[in-house]
């Protein structure tokens, strides 16, 4: 399973990034303004800013919501660099817009994917990843990793190489819930990530083995 950070923040991505298990990035303009990235010039240059501390994929997304729109947007994107993917929201323009680049040999993301359904039609329009949000359903009393593992089963029996990532962790447990559901890739903050490090036991543990050491 791959392990990418989601966030703007340079800082979040070089401490991922140093311990090893880093595979890429998501980002949005949500993320990008509590930053306090601002201007469309300054966020293409932070895109590349991003690109330039890890090896894989780096996802950007676009602002339009019609063909035409994302298509433009979508180009200037892959352009930017070749780790760029193009995030595209899950709707009928979208999956135009992913089926188009797609044939261009640019990658993309379908994100805000909710239903099995929405997967499926992301698939067949040759999206590289799938996003559903498993946070935002588990808010609404939505079983997310449900869904992940739901996903997961079509794309096996019908063979689509879409990655389905595992997108709105909340916590460390849905990344573990995440993995064992079959998901490609997880994107979380640096949070969750780190979460994962912890455990009672190991730090009681090395505390007694430094104790026993300093005797």
């Amino acid at each position: 399973m791959k392990f990418f950070i989601d966030t703007a923040n340079l800082d979040h991505i070089r401490e991922a990034n140093d311990l090893g298990i880093l595979d890429g990035v998501t980002t949005n303009p949500s993320l990008m303004a509590k930053e306090g990235i601002k201007g469309q010039e300054n966020i293409l240059k932070h895109y590349v800013d991003i690109c330039n501390i890890v090896d894989g994929d780096v996802s950007a997304e676009v602002i339009a919501t019609d063909f035409e729109g994302m298509i433009k947007e979508g180009e200037a994107l892959a352009e930017l660099h070749p780790q760029i993917v193009v995030k595209i929201p899950m709707i009928k323009d979208g999956i135009k817009a992913i089926r188009y680049l797609t044939d261009k040999g640019i990658k993309t993301n379908c994100t805000l994917v909710f239903s099995a359904g929405q997967a499926i039609l992301a698939a067949k329009a040759g999206a590289t990843y799938v996003s559903p949000f498993i946070g935002r359903l588990d808010d609404i009393s939505f079983d997310g990793v449900e869904l992940i593992e739901q996903i997961v089963n079509i794309y096996n029996l019908h063979g689509f190489p879409t990655e389905v990532l595992a997108a709105s962790i909340r916590n460390s447990m849905h990344i573990i819930k995440c993995a064992e559901a079959g998901a490609d890739v997880v994107t979380c903050p640096l949070e969750p990530i780190m979460g994962l490090l912890s455990h009672p036991l190991t730090d009681s543990g090395l505390a007694k083995f430094l104790a026993d050491h300093n005797k």
